[in-house]
């Protein structure tokens, strides 16, 4: 009896020991997100994903790691949308050291409920351009202007009076400003080094949600990266000028190589995936219809040169063309040098597509050139012997072939065992000579 007090005094000394089910550390969940490059579709459909994934993990906080040259209007707004209806906080910080939160990113990192930069960053020059990146007309400009400078307004209105001033002027006058000035005006509330830097900053600050004050609880924060999906990662892919422009190349290349040697089915699937994948980019980027135009002139260009060949000179033409044609597709004047195709590339694209068919053009004229290989034709010159004398006709064996002949005109007499070469082919008969 005593044993057995003594082992459920134990049992009830371990049971009270032992942490209470389920009380574990309830520290709080960061996600992290990185955006880099251009504002883009693809660009939106990830940040859009990461606030839907952080509502369904129940995250006390997004981290939005910006760094942009700009991109987009439509595709912004949408953005700045998505984060103001987020319900979880969302802050975003401009970053690593030399990045920058350039034209759309501005207003992004304005939508924030906090912001943040990291030293040696830069924010602003958000004037509005054209579809092209050309500067707008006086009317068109000042609507585009007025509609933005609202937009950043209602966003910077809870910084302050200096704040909003200097977001005013990033659209105004294409103002921009380091991360310490930036926090100076009141344009953002924090500048840290890295990622733990800023969560320390964020413990206990106040964010403005549509439901209220909400106090930040950062210390000691769990935090996860929410990765960029394959699907994103080739959307992202497809919008870069130098991918589109490699594959309208071979796109182009390869239909026309299936319409000139119809019959196969390779060449005209390559082309139309190629092409297929080059209309989304083409939809998105800046594009001057012009140079397609000139890209297809030089791949007829090049096609005609091998059915009709001129020595070179149509490829030629070709190269000059499509070097053209790719300048003028997305280098035109006033497009954001992020959205130009790279110049060296065109250049040696254009050389190896010319290069391409200028070896098709040389076998074909090589192939023209070359002497008869099969047929009767190939007879003339051959050597052979008389099987027969040959007065008005008679048989010779040439080739190891008996053939009906007659002595060519200016011949010596022939007779059975000379030797004898063809001198003429006349359907089925020969006409030799006495060697």
């Amino acid at each position: 009896m005593k044993r057995f007090r003594l082992v459920l005094v134990l049992l009830i000394g371990l049971i009270m020991a032992a942490p209470p089910v389920g009380a574990q550390d309830d520290a709080s969940l960061v996600l992290t997100l990185d955006a880099h490059g251009a504002v883009t579709p693809a660009m939106r459909e990830y940040i859009s994903r990461g606030l839907e994934l952080a509502e369904q993990r129940g995250a006390d906080l997004i981290i939005l790691q910006l760094n942009t040259p700009g991109g987009d209007i439509g595709t912004t707004q949408e953005i700045v949308t998505a984060i103001r209806a987020s319900e979880v906080p969302v802050v975003v910080y401009v970053a690593p050291r030399g990045a920058w939160a350039g034209s759309a990113g501005t207003i992004i990192t304005l939508a924030g409920h906090a912001a943040a930069m990291a030293p040696e960053t830069a924010i602003g020059a958000a004037s509005p351009v054209g579809a092209q990146g050309e500067d707008l007309n006086e009317t068109l400009e000042t609507k585009a202007k007025e509609i933005t400078k609202a937009t950043v307004r209602a966003l910077a209105e809870r910084r302050g009076a200096k704040a909003v001033e200097l977001a005013e002027a990033t659209i105004e006058s294409a103002k921009a400003v380091s991360a310490n000035e930036a926090l100076e005006a009141g344009l953002i509330d924090f500048v840290a080094a890295d990622l733990p830097d800023l969560l320390a900053q964020l413990d206990g600050f106040e964010v403005q949600m549509a439901d209220g004050p909400r106090t930040l609880e950062t210390s000691g924060a769990v935090t996860e990266a929410v990765e960029v999906s394959f699907i994103e990662q080739l959307l992202a892919m497809l919008i870069n000028p130098n991918i589109v422009f490699l594959l309208l190349t071979i796109g182009v290349q390869a239909i026309f190589i299936e319409l000139s040697s119809p019959g196969g089915w390779v060449a005209g699937f390559i082309g139309v995936v190629c092409l297929s994948l080059a209309a989304y980019g083409l939809g998105i980027l800046p594009v001057n219809w012009f140079g397609i135009v000139f890209l297809v002139i030089s791949f007829v260009l090049f096609v005609l040169d091998i059915k009709a060949p001129t020595h070179g000179a149509l490829t030629a033409a070709g190269i000059a063309t499509f070097i053209v044609g790719a300048l003028v597709l997305f280098n035109s004047p006033g497009t954001p040098q992020f959205q130009r195709v790279s110049l060296p590339l065109v250049i040696i694209v254009a050389v190896l597509t010319g290069a391409g068919f200028g070896v098709i053009v040389g076998f074909g004229i090589r192939a023209l050139r070359a002497p008869i290989r099969a047929g009767r034709e190939t007879l003339v010159g051959k050597i052979g012997y008389a099987r027969s004398d040959l007065h008005l006709t008679g048989q010779v064996q040439v080739e190891a072939e008996l053939w009906t002949a007659e002595a060519a005109e200016g011949s010596e007499t022939i007779r059975e065992g000379d030797k004898v070469e063809v001198v003429q082919v006349e359907g089925l008969r020969l006409r030799v000579r006495k060697i």
